[in-house]
């Protein structure tokens, strides 16, 4: 026990370490060749925080081991979206970026919606599985997601609505930037093994279903890069790159990481998953509607505070 204990410490360390690593290589990229930090963060580093779930997916697909696949999914989606998002907001109101309110929110409803369509088989045969059609169809729009800002961003650039920062540009090393983004992935990938491996260990001492395990505690410890990144990015005033962290890393586990395991292995819902993605299609409507709510498009602390108690709730629920 005090093995396992030591290794999740450890892991922890190095998850705010990889943290920092990676929001000062992402910043300072940003900075170098004048990119938004909501497109930095809905792509470069969201998919650096979702390398964890991305690995526990493939061993787990290859395994043979599907309910570890859609708890860590659906679970970290709920964790990004109540604890983690609600955390901040308590911490600090967000102001939602104009791009997350009409593109990155709907976005987000739209593939939790398909998701739970595919899953329910409303315009398939196969009822309850994920198949390697809807892997295909999910792998798709994960290319298209980050396909879109960037040539956006490139057009954007050619009719000269960027203006480039010289003076701040010239002093930022563009080659130390890119070795601080692989070592917060790598710092961030191997933490969150830690913590999962640990955490899973000391949960199986005390006999928890695996279940619930995968919607809790593999969740958790998989969604732990974006909760430390997203609190450093906060506490550093780029906000933009915490929101764009949490929602581009929710599309991602939806679209690339739920894909890539459908590709490897047909899944297979029950009822109890269905619940849980119906449970995230609530969160995600309840959270575009409150950025929608005000003219800041703000997320407040009362916000925060009834997404926490959301997330409680379903934890104690899991439990009982």
């Amino acid at each position: 026990m005090f093995f396992q204990i030591s290794i999740l410490i450890f892991g922890f360390a190095l998850l705010i370490f990889g943290a920092d690593f990676l929001i000062k290589g992402a910043s300072g990229m940003a900075k170098k060749f004048n990119i938004s930090e909501i497109l930095i963060g809905l792509t470069i580093v969201a998919l650096g925080t979702s390398l964890p779930e991305l690995v526990v997916t493939t061993i787990s697909a290859t395994t043979g081991n599907t309910d570890i696949i859609l708890g860590n999914v659906i679970g970290s989606n709920l964790c990004n979206l109540l604890l983690i998002l609600g955390f901040l907001a308590i911490l600090k109101p967000i102001d939602f970026e104009e791009t997350s309110v009409r593109q990155s929110l709907p976005l987000l409803n739209i593939t939790t919606l398909l998701v739970l369509i595919m899953g329910i088989g409303i315009f398939s045969s196969s009822k309850l599985v994920l198949t390697k059609l809807d892997a295909i169809i999910l792998l798709l729009i994960a290319c298209i997601y980050f396909a879109y800002p960037i040539i956006k961003h490139i057009k954007e650039r050619k009719t000269s609505k960027y203006s480039k920062n010289t003076s701040t540009s010239k002093n930022i090393n563009i080659i130390q930037c890119f070795i601080y983004i692989l070592m917060g992935c790598f710092a961030l990938k191997y933490g969150g093994d830690f913590v999962v491996n640990s955490a899973s260990n000391i949960a199986y001492i005390f006999n928890i279903p695996e279940r619930v395990i995968s919607l809790t505690i593999v969740a958790l410890g998989t969604s732990l890069p974006e909760l430390v990144t997203s609190t450093v990015a906060v506490l550093k005033g780029d906000d933009d790159i915490a929101e764009g962290n949490i929602l581009g890393s929710c599309i991602i586990n939806l679209c690339l990481i739920l894909g890539v395991g459908a590709f490897i292995s047909n899944l297979t819902l029950n009822v109890n998953y269905i619940e849980n993605i119906i449970l995230l299609l609530a969160s995600c409507i309840l959270i575009w509607l409150y950025s929608i709510s005000n003219k800041k498009h703000t997320l407040s602390r009362s916000n925060g505070v009834v997404l926490l108690v959301i997330y409680i709730i379903y934890c104690i629920r899991l439990f009982i």
